[in-house]
């Protein structure tokens, strides 16, 4: 009885030390969320997505790539910073471009930020990789035991993405009662 409890005991333990340690393992990061709206007009939807770009999108340098009302379709780009360690300790800013992407649904609308790239090198801004990519050279340094640099930056873009769609999201849920002039 004794061994078959332990045993029990030992396979239980085990199989928390798997889960914990394929949580370690990197989640590209970004955010993606579809809102339904009970009286959807698409019109509205686009213009108050689009007044959010233009006036409330404070992730510069921002550009905007496309922009189709009849579609209602939005595609934007920005750039925020995350941190990496180096070996002695010191931190480093890199930029991190990412786009924004909004469309109008029949039923609501949709919104993305993702399709994140970095600089590898912060004095070369317009050179860069795909986030993942970086990540993964991150993971293979050999000081990464020490600074933890993937997961660090990994966080910090996960933070980060989830940060732009709680702000563009807020904007969007305070959008004036139905009839209120905009």
């Amino acid at each position: 009885m004794k061994k078959v409890v332990l045993s029990f005991l030992i396979g239980g333990c085990l199989s928390l030390a798997l889960t914990a340690q394929a949580q370690d393992t990197a989640m590209p990061a970004g955010y993606t969320e579809r809102v339904a709206d009970e009286e959807p007009d698409q019109t509205v939807l686009f213009r108050r997505a689009s007044d959010w770009v233009e006036n409330h999108f404070s992730y510069s340098p921002k550009k905007l790539i496309s922009t189709d009302a009849a579609k209602g379709e939005l595609r934007a780009e920005g750039t925020v910073k995350v941190k990496t360690t180096t070996t002695s300790g010191q931190l480093q800013e890199r930029p991190v471009q990412f786009e924004f992407v909004f469309h109008t649904l029949a039923s609501g609308y949709d919104y993305s930020v993702g399709q994140l790239r970095i600089a590898p090198d912060p004095k070369k801004p317009d050179e860069t990789v795909p986030f993942e990519e970086f990540v993964a050279q991150l993971a293979a340094e050999r000081t990464n035991a020490r600074t933890h640099n993937d997961r660090r930056v990994t966080a910090q873009a996960s933070s980060l993405t989830s940060e732009i769609a709680m702000s563009f999201r807020s904007y969007m849920n305070s959008r004036p009662a139905a009839g209120a002039v905009e």
